[in-house]
């Protein structure tokens, strides 16, 4: 019988994820036995629960259908091609310019408008940097309090 002092490093190297195959046998062989001792009972059950399920085994038939998971992934296939060949032969027409959809007029009058936004935005994001600066001001007053 080996002594409880190894056991117990045995024990502790195994719950770190550390033991050999050959020392988890000597761990499994050590809490199948009948005389255990009492701090390490809790254990027990968990050595004798792995005992048993060794002996477990599965015993249903498994119904295989070889014949249909094949032609599945062959018809699968060749759809896959044929979305690809789909793909790749069917190009959508070609965006017209702007030049060629727009008059000159309608051009020039959409770019006035969107220099008039770009003025008024402008104008907008000057107020933030007013707003940053009497933010570090009153954090400058806050924190020296």
């Amino acid at each position: 019988m080996e002594s409880v002092k190894n056991i117990e490093k045995l024990l502790e190297k195994y719950l770190e994820a550390e033991t050999t195959i050959a020392e988890e046998n000597r761990l499994q062989e050590y809490f199948t036995q009948d005389e255990v001792p009492a701090h390490l009972e809790e254990y027990r059950p968990m050595f004798q629960y792995f005992e048993i399920a060794k002996q477990e085994r599965f015993t249903k038939e498994v119904p295989l259908k070889p014949g249909r998971n094949k032609s599945y992934l062959q018809w699968a296939s060749i759809a896959a091609v044929a979305v690809l060949l789909v793909g790749v032969f069917l190009k959508q027409p070609a965006t017209p310019s702007l030049e060629e959809e727009y008059t000159a007029e309608e051009l020039q009058s959409a770019q006035m408008a969107l220099a008039i936004f770009s003025k008024n935005f402008n104008k907008g994001t000057d107020g933030i940097q007013y707003l940053k600066e009497f933010e570090t001001t009153t954090n400058k007053f806050l924190n020296n309090e």
